[in-house]
């Protein structure tokens, strides 16, 4: 850390212990223009960061903060395309998958834009094939279900909003993601599937992902089993693996040892880290669902949003803006939580998404430099869909005494209008933002007082379409990264994972079957084992 970022943080945390205090009451009741200056308008997106506990000196100290941690620096890195995930030494181009015109963005020396405008026509001429009907299964008929076999980065991103679009989603083919390597995920699926209309998709960067892989070999073997069942079954068989199954990867030559034709096979860069990933091929099973048509636009908002990151002024830089708030608040006051409250069903799954997005880039306590960070970082993410979460955890919110700021998603206009409904559900989280703000506090009996002053923040959508959610999704990216850059960590690996993997490949034989460990665990762990075995024999 530098002597002007540690004086930077020190300046922040001298000003956190006068203004802890501040109340959001006297803050409103001091100024009548609290709302119109702290609050940023992107394009049609709304992020009102008034209920925040932040005064005009907090936020700049924050902004120079961002200064001495040299962001527009970092930022300039980023969109430049250099190596800036330093431990893999990797670009992290996401934000090129949504670039718009023909301008050439150089990694290593190679344009990867035509590459990129590659998959998209491909992405395009096979969803087009598929939802039309024109592409067939093997027995001839068209496909009528899609089968998403991916797990994090591969299915987070594409579940979530092909949840949040489903007004939009094609009226006959229905789309599914399996993610869990319990059978209970993908056995009551098929279950109810027909083999000779469903299409699965093989969606994992490396194509060695321990559940993705078992789920997609029951997936073929199941095919198989049914395409087979005839006098022409080999022909059947090596027509309906090269007619119904698909691979998204970056690596062809796996997906290809593994069965699949490849002219089936749509790529990704490793530059693409998984929950960065939506953009790229990965979001096949959403293009099928919404149609490419949409999917660019989704494409456009996420567009219009880096323009923005990368070139508005820092006092109306909203990601920027997004970062130095939750930064105040995980970093300086000590909240070691934050929830995500969508108050959309359709957007019931962003808290899961999030998590995904935010806790695996910056949960980490080492920083780039190798050394032990100096302060916690991420904080861990909760949440649930509005007004459901309300009749759940909000009691805590309001009663429980800790600082847990919030995000609240407020939609103008319903993507199912039904008369009465929207009314009250946009009421229902303004009320719980005012409510978490101002509280009551002299409330009589004593047991009613809440003491409010919660900080949240309201992002208001003006509808539930492709565009604005890319928007959004590309601000809470861009404020993932800014804070990673403020922590001094590396948002583009997660070796935390990587160990658990690992270990889990080493279990495996001894848990198959009575094969030793091929090397010493802990008694705990041996003895987990040893029990499943015990309890398996009682019962063969």
């Amino acid at each position: 850390m530098t002597p002007t970022l540690a004086a930077a943080w020190k300046d922040l945390d001298d000003l956190a212990r006068t203004e802890r205090g501040l109340s959001l009451r006297e803050l409103f009741a001091n100024d009548t223009a609290r709302f119109s200056r702290f609050s940023c308008r992107v394009g049609g997106l709304l992020f009102d960061y008034s209920k925040q506990r932040i005064s005009e000196a907090s936020l700049a100290h924050l902004l120079r903060l961002a200064e001495a941690a040299e962001v527009s620096d970092w930022r300039e890195r980023l969109f430049a395309g250099e190596a800036i995930n330093t431990s893999e030494d990797r670009a992290a181009l996401h934000f090129a998958l949504r670039r718009r015109g023909v301008e050439p963005l150089f990694v290593r020396g190679v344009d990867v834009m035509p590459e990129i405008r590659a998959t998209q026509t491909r992405l395009r001429e096979f969803s087009d094939a598929v939802r039309s009907g024109r592409w067939r299964g093997y027995s001839g008929e068209p496909i009528r279900a899609i089968v998403n076999l991916g797990i994090g980065g591969s299915d987070l991103g594409p579940r979530m909003l092909t949840t949040a679009l489903r007004a939009i989603g094609h009226p006959t083919l229905a789309v599914h993601y399996v993610a869990n390597v319990d059978s209970a995920d993908l056995a009551p699926l098929l279950e109810t599937l027909d083999p000779r209309t469903t299409l699965f998709i093989v969606a994992s960067k490396t194509f060695t992902t321990l559940e993705t892989l078992t789920n997609a070999v029951t997936a073929r073997e199941w095919l198989i089993a049914n395409a087979g069942d005839s006098s022409d079954g080999p022909e059947r068989t090596a027509q309906a693996l090269a007619r119904q199954f698909v691979a998204v990867t970056a690596r062809s030559d796996t997906a290809i040892s593994f069965g699949i034709a490849p002219d089936m096979i749509f790529p990704f860069s490793d530059w693409v880290g998984g929950r960065f990933s939506l953009w790229s091929s990965i979001g096949l099973p959403l293009v099928l669902a919404i149609g490419m048509d949409a999917f660019e636009q989704l494409l456009a908002g996420a567009a219009a949003m880096d323009k923005h990151f990368r070139t508005a002024p820092a006092r109306e830089n909203l990601p920027l803006l997004m970062a130095l708030v939750g930064v105040w608040n995980s970093s300086v006051l000590g909240a070691s939580a934050y929830a995500v409250v969508p108050y959309s069903q359709s957007l019931a799954l962003l808290p899961d998404y999030l998590q995904q997005l935010e806790m695996e880039s910056n949960g980490k306590s080492i920083g780039r430099d190798g050394q032990p960070l100096q302060r916690p970082a991420a904080p861990a993410i909760f949440g649930g869909a509005g007004t459901n979460a309300q009749h759940a955890w909000f009691q805590l919110l309001h009663q429980g005494g800790r600082l847990l700021p919030v995000d609240f998603v407020a939609i103008v206009e319903s993507d199912y209008p039904l008369p009465g409904h929207h009314e009250r559900l946009l009421a229902s989280c303004f009320a719980q933002s005012e409510a978490l703000a101002f509280g009551e506090p002299e409330a009589d009996p004593a047991y009613r007082r809440c003491p409010g002053n919660q900080p949240s923040s309201t992002f208001v959508l003006p509808r539930l379409d492709p565009y604005h959610l890319g928007a959004l999704l590309a601000a809470y990216e861009h404020k993932t990264f800014v804070q990673g850059v403020l922590w001094g960590i590396n948002s583009f690996d997660q070796w935390g994972v990587e160990l658990g993997k690992h270990l889990a490949q080493r279990l495996l034989p001894a848990i198959e079957s009575n094969t030793p460990l091929a090397t010493r665990c802990d008694t705990s762990t041996a003895g987990l084992i040893a029990h499943c075995r015990a309890v398996r024999e009682r019962h063969l």
